[in-house]
């Protein structure tokens, strides 16, 4: 039985670059399990203690290290195990990576690859504690002590891209960008510019992926029905919403699973 555990950073001091934590352990038995991913709009640091996953991204089925950092994914890719599922995994605000370890995410988008020595060897202490035997909570404290003493000395600043982010997430996708760029104070120019750097997507894709993300959340809460769910999440239409929806998933939304125990769903809807 595969046993997936979950948590939000508790700490303040690192909110603004630390979004959540998860584990996922396989008790018992082993089986083979293909799963699907779908874009959620945030950039991960992931630890396999257990044995290899395979990927599917572009059409080609991978073997995947056992430390690994995921960029921006646009469209859902296939993930395999190869035995035994044992990870632990740290999701990062979308900026959280770039202002960290000055990563051009542009170049991480639609890719999850091994993580780069020269950040590996800065993440020493964090991957042995996410592969070593302490409970998940245990790690999860560990960790967040980690990251506010590194936090300590380094500069981190908010700028006016990381803002315009904030309100694409508190808007689920929604708001107008050039709304959002007039309240941030920002230039389209500048915007996009940023986006690529330290996103990895564009504004109007990341908006997007942050509106279609917020379908599940309402599906999980099972008070309302699809045409609610269109005109809550700002479709233009049934067709429209179809449409989007199949791009992200690759099914239509009348036959996706969303109470299926998979790591999709457990993913967009925290």
């Amino acid at each position: 039985m595969e046993e997936i555990y979950f948590r939000k950073g508790s700490s303040t001091k690192i909110s603004g670059i630390i979004k959540s934590f998860w584990q996922i352990d396989n008790k018992e038995s082993i089986s083979i399990v293909r799963e699907k991913i779908i874009p959620d709009g945030y950039p991960e640091l992931i630890f396999h203690y257990g044995d290899y996953y395979k990927t599917n991204i572009n059409g080609v089925w991978q073997t995947q290290g056992l430390y690994l950092i995921a960029g921006q994914i646009k469209n859902h890719f296939f993930l395999e195990n190869t035995g035994e599922s044992k990870i632990f995994g740290i999701k990062f605000q979308p900026w959280g990576l770039s202002e960290l370890f000055k990563i051009e995410m542009s170049g991480l988008t639609d890719k999850v690859i091994e993580i780069p020595d020269k950040v590996l060897d800065t993440l020493k202490p964090v991957k042995e504690i996410s592969v070593g035997s302490l409970s998940f909570d245990e790690k999860v404290t560990k960790i967040e002590n980690w990251f506010i003493e590194f936090f300590s000395d380094l500069d981190l600043k908010s700028f006016k891209g990381q803002k315009a982010v904030e309100l694409i997430i508190e808007n689920k996708g929604k708001a107008e960008l050039k709304n959002i760029q007039s309240e941030v104070g920002i230039s389209e120019r500048s915007l996009e510019r940023y986006f690529k750097s330290k996103i990895g997507l564009s504004p109007k894709y990341y908006s997007r992926i942050i509106r279609f993300s917020h379908i599940f959340k309402l599906v999980q809460s099972n008070e309302t029905d699809w045409s609610d769910i269109i005109f809550i999440t700002g479709y233009y239409d049934q067709s429209h919403f179809i449409k989007n929806f199949k791009e992200f998933t690759g099914e239509d939304p009348s036959i996706y699973s969303f109470f299926e125990k998979n790591l999709a769903n457990f993913f967009l809807k925290k």
